[in-house]
């Protein structure tokens, strides 16, 4: 069975090899447990023209068209499921994904690479392609939707008034402002003719039925419980009502002092429209179901951890704000739970997922490549070097993390050591915020490729007990 870290060899030979091969082992037991595709695979089938989706079924017979339609960082995955099972059923489908795999196969699914974070050209062109197709429908066809986290640049296509340049530079001058990903959401959504539910609120003016099947990357929702059942519950862009307000887009701007860095047709849009610029709140008529959530990854970690032996806690599954203060802070944790025990003994496992974020006011600040997951093990090893074994491995779920191709990156207490030796300047790599070479250079960078899912960040700390 080919292992999801595909540089594990690489990063358990050196370091504090035993703490990094546990971190590893429950961090693969993870991603498997959670690909997509299996797990949509799971719960769906086609017998003759009946097609079972968990709990309920549809007759296919009486479609006259069935379209799958898709993007973000999991749907790579999740329309292979898909294309698979409907086979020769499926009229045509459209998937937008931010990185192809030469593993990837399709059969009736015209696959784009989009951009991500930050929206490009062939995402654009996808979503025109989406547009066209929504718009031939009719109330004899039904529409599958496959969504994961990301969607939001990658089917990217701006109201009429905004360019494609005016939200490219929108979305990076958003990413790098400190803003949430609710508030970076609140005006990606309100400018564009597909998320916040346009997508969805298209597909209903035309009277088509539509099946959502999301995996939710979204914070402050509850672990997944039963998948075959449908989601009463479900909010997610471009296929699902909106949870975020124009108002709160607005107050965005004000929030961060934006107004002066964003494009001006995204302002003025935004601070002039009317309520026929909000977007849908409801859809009662669609069928949703959620195959993942946020918090899955560490209830599984934890129950991996626990049958190998090892006490484990989940610290937070809502974790946010700046990365490199993450760092610091989870190994002033790994410290206490050493010297004092609190909040739990060593040996044990501590577990967090969320979405921190990278503040840069100014790209001229930057001087390499990296992301939030980067930075976030870069401080930790840092600040870790005086607590003994501790290892911290912090990934996007997904397999790319921030600007790189990498996941993310895992150090441990020699981590600053083996730095040293090396020439490498880790407080340097920080603050010029080129923490991909850095980790890079010592072997702490983790490579999945595409994972098959997409439940924002994971991150794990293994903490031993202090040798007497």
């Amino acid at each position: 069975m080919k292992k999801r870290i595909k540089n594990y060899a690489n990063i358990v030979d050196h370091g504090d090899q035993n703490s990094r091969k546990i971190v590893l082992d429950i961090t693969e037991a993870t991603l498997r447990h959670l690909d997509a595709y299996e797990r949509i695979k799971s719960i769906t089938r086609l017998d003759g023209n009946i097609l079972t989706i968990g709990t309920r079924f549809w007759d296919l017979s009486k479609k006259r068209n069935v379209y799958l339609l898709g993007a973000g960082k999991a749907c790579n995955a999740m329309a292979m499921a898909f294309d698979e099972i409907l086979g020769d059923r499926l009229t045509r489908g459209i998937a937008i994904v931010k990185v192809l795999d030469e593993t990837d196969v399709f059969n009736k699914t015209e696959v784009y690479v989009g951009g991500h974070p930050v929206p490009n050209e062939e995402g654009f062109r996808a979503s025109m392609k989406i547009i066209d197709l929504v718009d031939q429908t009719s109330p004899d066809d039904l529409v599958i939707g496959v969504i994961s986290g990301g969607s939001s640049a990658l089917m990217s296509c701006p109201i009429k008034g905004i360019s494609l340049e005016d939200e490219e530079k929108a979305t990076d001058v958003l990413l790098k402002s400190g803003a949430g990903i609710f508030e970076i959401n609140a005006i990606r959504r309100h400018i564009s003719q597909l998320n916040g539910g346009m997508l969805a609120k298209r597909i209903q003016d035309k009277g088509a039925e539509l099946i959502g099947v999301a995996i939710n990357d979204a914070i402050g929702y509850p672990p997944t419980s039963d998948i075959t059942v449908p989601d009463p519950n479900y909010h997610s862009t471009p296929i699902g009502p909106d949870s975020t307000t124009l108002e709160e887009a607005r107050r965005v701007i004000r929030d961060y002092n934006l107004a002066e860095r964003l494009p001006k047709n995204v302002v003025e849009y935004l601070m002039k429209v009317g309520p026929e610029g909000e977007t849908p709140k409801a859809f009662p008529n669609n069928t949703y179901f959620v195959i993942n959530n946020v918090p899955d990854s560490c209830i599984h970690a934890r129950k991996v951890a626990e049958k190998m032996g090892i006490p484990a806690i989940i610290l937070t599954t809502s974790l946010a704000g700046e990365s490199r203060d993450a760092g610091t802070i989870f190994a002033s944790i790994a410290k206490e739970i050493q010297e004092y025990g609190n909040p739990i003994q060593a040996p044990c496992i501590v577990l967090s997922a969320g979405e921190t974020t990278t503040q840069i006011l100014d790209n001229k600040l930057i001087t390499g490549h990296g992301g939030p997951s980067q930075e976030f093990t870069t401080s930790f090893a840092i600040a870790a070097a005086t607590c003994p074994g501790v290892c911290m491995l912090s990934i996007d779920s997904e397999g790319t993390d921030g600007t790189t191709h990498i996941a993310g990156g895992i150090t441990d207490s020699q981590s600053l050591a083996t730095a040293l030796r090396e020439g490498c300047d880790l407080h340097s790599a920080l603050r010029w915020h080129a923490t991909f070479e850095a980790l890079s250079s010592i072997g702490d960078v983790v490579f999945t490729g595409n994972t098959g899912t997409n439940v924002c960040d994971f991150n794990i700390m293994y903490v031993p007990a202090r040798k007497a």
